[in-house]
């Protein structure tokens, strides 16, 4: 029996002996599980550092887009018509059409001798101005470098490519030689058109975003000058433009030409292009393209400059619109008929140059929709 009890208390003192090698066993296997653990957690958190070194800096530019404009109930209605003495706002709707209110109808324009230069200096005295062939008395004349609002109707088609740098460049120019307080927006555009710079007066923003662009598939121009038509209703200023940059015709639109004409004509805005032409045009739409561009310049007092295939003259055409908004003869009159029967009214506009000035042009938009009952 005694020899039983010290073999029991010997095992007794093997099986504690072994426990508490166990214990320490385990802390130290839990030890090294841990610490394990850690250099895990720090090599996970490493990585997306080394991951970012890898990414295109460009990537993280963001173009902030500021938040829409609140409109009247007014404002919302398909008719638009002007208020006090302004120009009515622009609408590119379908069954709507811009109305000048008839207290004061404004007319900017632009003066250029037989080697395509700006004439300033002019004064009131040196315009006579005509609604529907009515002479009629000029109340407002200004030639003051006032802001306005500017739309850029860019060309991202595949057939931009060659020319895209140099394009993005002009457009650079045009921006920075702009009225300081301008505001402007960006509608890009290949196979459909969309806003990629929201309105802003800072170049750099639209720097920022154009730089990551790249040119691609086929032209919707016809629905990108609809589009900042529309778009043109956020307008700031009374004032309104849209510059279009592009290399040819269209071949990808859901409006017609018959349905740009119409809401150009309704609109209150002057239209400018650069048309980078190529000598051979392959397709019809690329044949119709200048003289579409020409037509709708024209019908708002705008030009079309054609830069061909130097495109080294592509800044200074872009710098040369810049300037001619900048100074722009801008006249007001009340008309003498004031009907409200919803009509065209053609405007004309006679230049009286002082003596010794060679023959100079005038450039104005054709007309407007007068206010109906």
């Amino acid at each position: 029996m005694g020899e039983d009890r010290g073999l029991v208390s010997d095992m007794g003192s093997i099986i504690r002996h072994s426990a508490r090698g166990t214990v320490r066993g385990g802390l130290a296997a839990w030890t090294r599980t841990a610490l394990a653990l850690c250099l895990a957690v720090f090599a996970l958190a490493a990585l997306p550092v080394c991951c970012g070194a890898q990414e295109n800096p460009l990537g993280n530019v963001d173009t902030p887009v500021p938040p829409p404009k609140p409109k009247t109930p007014e404002e919302l209605k398909p008719v638009i018509e002007g208020a006090g003495n302004v120009t009515a706002e622009a609408t590119s709707h379908r069954d709507a059409r811009l109305r000048v209110d008839v207290n004061l109808v404004q007319v900017p324009m632009t003066v250029t001798d037989p080697m395509n230069r700006l004439v300033t200096g002019l004064e009131k005295e040196n315009f006579a101005l005509y609604d529907n062939n009515i002479g009629q008395t000029i109340r407002y004349f200004s030639s003051e470098d006032a802001p306005l609002t500017i739309g850029i109707i860019f060309d991202l088609s595949g057939s931009m490519s060659s020319k895209f740098v140099r394009a993005r460049k002009a457009l650079t120019e045009f921006l920075r030689t702009s009225n300081p307080q301008d505001e402007f927006f960006v509608v890009g555009f290949n196979d459909r058109p969309s806003v990629i710079v929201d309105y802003t007066s800072d170049p750099d923003d639209v720097e920022a975003r154009m730089v990551m662009l790249k040119p691609e598939n086929r032209t919707a121009l016809i629905d990108a000058v609809y589009l900042g038509v529309d778009h043109l209703r956020q307008a700031k200023y009374e004032r309104k433009a849209l510059l279009i940059i592009s290399d040819g015709g269209d071949n990808r639109s859901r409006y017609t030409e018959g349905e740009l004409r119409k809401v150009v004509r309704e609109s209150d805005l002057q239209i400018y292009s650069i048309g980078i032409f190529d000598n051979y045009a392959p397709t019809a739409e690329e044949v119709a393209g200048p003289d579409l561009l020409k037509e709708i310049c024209e019908m708002t007092g705008g030009r079309l400059f054609n830069v061909g295939s130097d495109l080294n003259d592509l800044q200074d055409i872009a710098s040369r619109i810049s300037q001619e908004l900048r100074n722009q003869y801008v006249v007001g009159y009340t008309p003498t008929e004031a009907a409200h029967d919803g009509n065209w009214r053609k405007l004309k506009v006679k230049l009286l140059p002082p003596p010794g000035l060679p023959q100079l042009t005038v450039h104005f938009r054709q007309g407007y929709y007068a206010p109906s009952e």
